[in-house]
């Protein structure tokens, strides 16, 4: 998403909690920020990425948004509770920021082409202020609403996909049984009614096992994230949160 930023020709600072990931801009024009707070000097535009909540208030509340001019915004692309983006917003209000939630998928590929997915919520003239860089690295950018809707349907997208993954890997693994080779299936149903990106994600890294050691965690998080959401409002999950416990069972990392 940086260099996508970058190429764009965006003036561009960049900081990072791990400073190795920083080496590949070395060769661009992209300035380096030695902390948070000389970041978001620098910035009318934060994007913020990293894993989860606890991340998000680490580093806003580590000098980030002290340190931002009125009329700047933070956009959180991390997955996370949206009221972790409501409190967020509620502190960067007094001091004239703005807050969007403008969780992303598609994965490292995606970004790379330009076609990563924003789910933003927020304000729409500052979903509108944000849309060119976003655009550098994302089609389509979708509004979906007041802030924390964004962070909304990243999480029930993500409830959805890990019920699939474990459909998916008990069709592959049922196929093995009946004499059907698992590529070859896969193969087929890319091509047919019963297509999904669980089922070609798992042929694409050798399996569930194989992807519980990298999404499992994340997964987890987010399963959790959106039954505490489901739970608030009265709602029930229904069959999609069966298939997705089942699959965080399979992956060992039970909600």
């Amino acid at each position: 998403m940086a260099r996508r930023i970058v190429d764009a020709g965006y003036p561009t600072t960049l900081w990072a909690r791990r400073p190795e990931t920083l080496e590949p801009f070395a060769d661009t024009p992209a300035k380096i920020a030695a902390s948070p707070a000389e970041l978001a000097e620098a910035s009318d535009l934060v994007c913020l990425c990293v894993v989860g909540d606890t991340d998000v208030e680490e580093i806003a509340g580590g000098g980030l948004l002290a340190a931002m001019t009125p009329g700047s915004v933070i956009a959180v692309h991390s997955t996370v509770h949206p009221n972790t983006c409501r409190e967020l917003a509620k502190q960067a209000g007094n001091q004239g920021v703005s807050v969007i939630d403008a969780p992303v998928s598609g994965g490292g590929p995606a970004a790379a082409e330009g076609r990563l997915l924003v789910m933003a919520g927020g304000g729409a003239d500052v979903v509108q202020r944000c849309r060119p860089v976003f655009e550098t690295y994302a089609d389509p950018v979708v509004h979906l609403g007041e802030l924390g809707s964004g962070q909304t349907t990243k999480l029930l997208n993500n409830l959805l996909f890990t019920a699939n993954l474990g459909t998916a890997a008990a069709v592959l693994s049922l196929a093995s049984a009946l004499g059907v080779a698992p590529d070859r299936l896969t193969e087929v149903i890319s091509r047919s009614s019963g297509n999904s990106f669980a089922l070609n994600a798992l042929g694409g890294v050798g399996g569930l096992e194989r992807l519980a050691g990298i999404a499992g965690p994340l997964l987890q998080k987010d399963v959790r994230l959106i039954v505490d959401l489901a739970d608030q409002a009265g709602a029930s999950c229904g069959a999609v949160l069966d298939a997705a416990d089942a699959t965080l069972a399979l992956m060992d990392h039970p909600r």
